[in-house]
């Protein structure tokens, strides 16, 4: 036992964060994905309403990141990012529904390669990506979470193994279960940005009992665990690929889009508590080899923040920057955040910032009928900016949602300044680049009162880092300050 304390001494004074060398054997590894939930939604993080206890008992034993950023609010290339390492335009799937190219890294390959028995059980939306895994299926009934329990239990059992397990929850449409709460209109907290009339409110009790339902298969797969024995050696990343689905959230860079809940387990060498160190999603595949034991692929451009398990007082990364690209409507933003600030750039403000949630379903609908009607405040307002700001500076602190845009103010120079800076900086050296012929509209979706787009209009135009050959460049860009 002494020596164990001793070789987490070193390795901790040294940096080197190769946990997986602490214990007997090496760890199993769980990452539990959620569809569209953002951080403010679980109880853990203040949610006053919507109940979460699985996940807010994990927080409690293990650490919870309150500064995790994705690098998209987006679905297919934030799940690409995070299978990979690496930022959406550098994977060649920076857009919605594209396919992750099959010469792209796959961190769970790596664990396969090494003796992991690999499973990806629920929603894909990558294209295919079987070459890392044993297994893939769609989960079955429960959101996609039918056989997450079954998997556990038919697993060999002389393997370590890596469960990616993707939840439909709380993706759009709702659907109930008997297994967690009903919530009432009553109950719901309306966002400053959101109006706050009767669809609004039914429309998000169908989103609080699917956010629930998360937790609930959280529970499943956390109780199979103890069940087994092996809960103790088991890293557990719980997350989200993107913000909850609806107006100012889903696909944008505010807090609301941006910030998943993140909650991190691995009992061998963890110490409980609170880490304000920004992570990037990215960095979740760093850190699995890390605490497995193997080396990164040179191709990730995360980094591993195992040494946060050790000391919440750890920083691996004093910056963090994501991207808005293509999602049913055409973008090109990006955002950095460093202490206190998030800066974001927008490239295409020639235009509303649309996401079908923006219009679509009961909260959407009912913004957009009050702002017809002339009902909307300034902070409800934000969906409606024609054109949009190309710089926007908000002080997350004093701000939390964002409502209050202050890069014009003379006393900010300086922080807007650096902001720029980094953001050349990464935009240089990961080989980032803005589309001349862009990806118009999706047929499909178009708000009230806009003109129907031809049917070929949502036709692939330009990619993001393409003209830069950004799908082969590894370098992560600024981490730290440069």
């Amino acid at each position: 036992m002494k020596s164990k304390h001793m070789l987490l001494s070193v390795l901790f004074a040294t940096g080197v964060a190769l946990l997986s060398v602490a214990t007997a054997e090496r760890p199993n590894i769980v990452l539990l994905l959620a569809d569209d939930i953002s951080q403010a939604d679980i109880g853990c993080y203040g949610h006053p309403v919507i109940e979460t206890p699985n996940i807010d008992q994990l927080a409690a034993i293990g650490v919870r990141f309150d500064n995790c950023i994705l690098t998209t609010s987006s679905c297919t290339p934030s799940r690409c990012s995070i299978i990979t390492g690496r930022y959406p335009h550098n994977t060649g799937a920076p857009e919605l529904k594209m396919r992750l190219p099959a010469d792209q890294v796959v961190f769970p390959k790596l664990l396969k390669d090494a003796g992991y028995y690999t499973v990806l059980s629920g929603k894909n939306h990558m294209g295919d990506v079987k070459r890392g895994f044993d297994l893939i299926t769609n989960g079955g009934g429960g959101a996609g979470a039918g056989d997450w329990v079954e998997l556990l239990e038919k697993r060999p059992k002389d393997k370590p193994f890596f469960c990616w397990y993707a939840t439909h929850d709380a993706h759009r449409d709702w659907s109930t279960s008997e297994e967690v709460r009903k919530y009432k209109p009553e109950e719901v907290v309306i966002p400053p940005y959101m109006f706050d009339g009767p669809k609004t409110r039914e429309d998000l009790t169908g989103y609080y009992h699917e956010v629930s339902r998360f937790d609930y298969n959280v529970g499943r797969v956390v109780a199979e665990l103890k069940r087994q024995g092996v809960f103790e050696n088991t890293l557990i990343f719980v997350t989200a690929d993107n913000g909850r689905p609806f107006p100012r959230s889903k696909t944008r860079l505010y807090d609301s889009g941006i910030k998943p809940p993140f909650i991190v387990h691995y009992p061998p060498a963890m110490k409980q508590g609170v880490s304000k160190s920004f992570v990037s999603s990215i960095d979740i595949a760093a850190t699995a080899l890390d605490v497995a034991g193997l080396p990164k692929d040179e191709r990730i451009q995360g980094v591993s923040f195992a040494s946060i398990l050790l000391d919440h007082t750890a920083v691996v990364r004093e910056l963090a920057i994501a991207e808005h690209n293509w999602h049913v409507f055409p973008n090109h933003e990006r955002s950095v955040r460093f202490g206190d600030w998030l800066y974001i750039r927008n490239n295409k403000t020639d235009q509303q910032n649309l996401c079908a949630e923006a219009f679509g379903w009961g909260a959407g609908e009912e913004l957009w009928d009050a702002h017809a009607a002339g009902k909307l405040n300034e902070a409800q307002s934000n969906i409606f900016w024609n054109p949009c700001p190309e710089e926007e500076l908000y002080n997350v602190v004093m701000d939390s949602d964002q409502l209050t845009n202050v890069a014009m103010n003379p006393e900010n120079k300086p922080v807007m300044e650096e902001m720029r800076r980094q953001l050349l900086l990464w935009t240089e050296q990961t080989g980032d680049t803005v589309p001349v012929k862009w990806t118009g509209p999706k047929a499909k979706y178009v708000p009230p009162g806009f003109p129907t787009p031809g049917k070929n209009s949502s036709k692939r135009g330009d990619i993001p880092g393409a003209a830069a050959g950004a799908e082969k460049i590894n370098n992560p860009g600024p981490i730290k300050f440069k």
